[in-house]
């Protein structure tokens, strides 16, 4: 499918490539933009942490206004609890043994924390690791509303594990799922409904079984809106705050609201193409069946990043195009910038002004 427009701002001279660019404008527009609609419909937001890993965007998004914090993983929840961010949940089925085991029972007694289960066994594993606690330890249960991930299969299901972990000593604060069937043109609808009907459908099974349900939870960014209907209590979306590729393209955020791309130097021409310094150390091998590339160039039209190596993209331009001459700095929009955040230790975060600073991935490399 054709690319839709990515108008991108003037890089900053000096840049030291490659380099993960963030535009903070642009960012605080998308934390707002998400937390006024949400706010509108009576929605929670629990944005994701795992698209920027940056306490400083996390603390931004929660003085936005947001209800706290979603994480994959342990080791994310971490870093933001000892940033002193400690409403959260981890959105994600934990295998808690060993030393998650007693990492998850230290930031249970540190954290206003709920975890996801989908399973009896993992939830006598969450029970064993907490065990010894002060207070008990609250999980979600999950649903596959469509993305065939996790989750139990039907909405009835759910009902088991709510009482395996009930009984394990758990306290059941509702339902969530993750409409991962959303990521693919034209499926945010469909996703967005299937999500709403799929925790319906789980809390009134749980609650026909007596548990009270506090919490349905629904995430994903091309469904955020669409999902955040009926008893839905909150939103766990995560890419809107920066964009990418693949969001433009699923018509999920415009192009005037992507925030990030990858500053990289052209080092090297051929006769119908150039090679850059963004490779896969940069850009990721992310390729999405609805795009061409790895990434788009909106200052080079046509042009296709259609080779990668660690340190290389080769670069191949439309016939008539002008070759750029060795040493010019372009930016590329990746297909999907979650797994490029966690490439890189700083981004240049580029504020309205021009003023540049240097912001921490402080979650880098957690994904334990």
């Amino acid at each position: 499918m054709p690319d839709r427009p990515i108008p991108v701002p003037a890089l900053p001279d000096g840049l030291d490539t490659p380099a993960l660019v963030v535009f903070v404008d642009r960012v605080h527009d998308n934390v707002a933009r998400l937390q006024r609609d949400l706010d509108a419909r009576g929605v929670a937001l629990r944005p994701h942490f795992k698209t920027h890993k940056s306490v400083r965007i996390a603390r931004m998004q929660v003085e936005a206004g947001a209800a706290g914090l979603t994480v994959g993983t342990i080791g994310e929840a971490e870093v933001l609890a000892s940033a002193g961010l400690r409403e959260l949940f981890i959105a994600y089925p934990v295998a808690a043994r060993g030393p998650k085991a007693e990492r998850l029972r230290v930031l249970h007694e540190t954290a206003d924390l709920a975890v996801g289960v989908d399973s009896a066994e993992a939830a006598d594993c969450l029970a064993a690791a907490v065990r010894d606690s002060r207070k008990p330890l609250r999980v979600v249960v999950e649903v596959d509303s469509g993305g065939q991930r996790t989750g139990v299969a039907s909405p009835g299901d759910a009902v088991q594990v709510a009482i395996a972990a009930s009984r394990a000593g758990l306290a059941i604060d509702g339902v969530f799922t993750h409409g991962g069937h959303s990521y693919r043109p034209g499926g945010a609808g469909a996703a967005g409904l299937d999500e709403v009907a799929s925790l319906e459908a789980a809390a009134r099974a749980l609650e026909a079984a007596g548990f009270e349900v506090r919490v349905l939870s629904a995430g994903s960014t091309p469904s955020r809106l669409l999902a955040a209907e009926g008893r839905v209590t909150e939103i766990r979306a995560g890419t809107y705050v920066f964009g990418d590729r693949s969001q433009v393209a699923l018509e999920a955020i415009d192009g005037e609201d992507v925030a990030a791309v990858v500053a990289a130097t052209v080092v090297s021409t051929g006769p119908d193409h150039v090679v850059i310094d963004a490779g896969a150390k940069a850009l990721t091998k992310d390729l999405p069946a609805y795009v061409e590339g790895y990434g788009l160039i909106p200052a080079w039209p046509g042009a296709v990043v259609e080779r990668l190596y660690d340190y290389h993209a080769v670069v191949s331009l439309p016939g008539g195009t002008r070759r750029p001459e060795v040493g010019t700095v372009v930016a590329v929009v990746p297909n999907h910038i979650c797994p490029v955040v966690d490439l890189v230790s700083t981004f240049v975060a580029v504020d309205a002004d021009g003023r540049l600073e240097h912001w921490p991935v402080d979650a880098r490399g957690r994904s334990g």
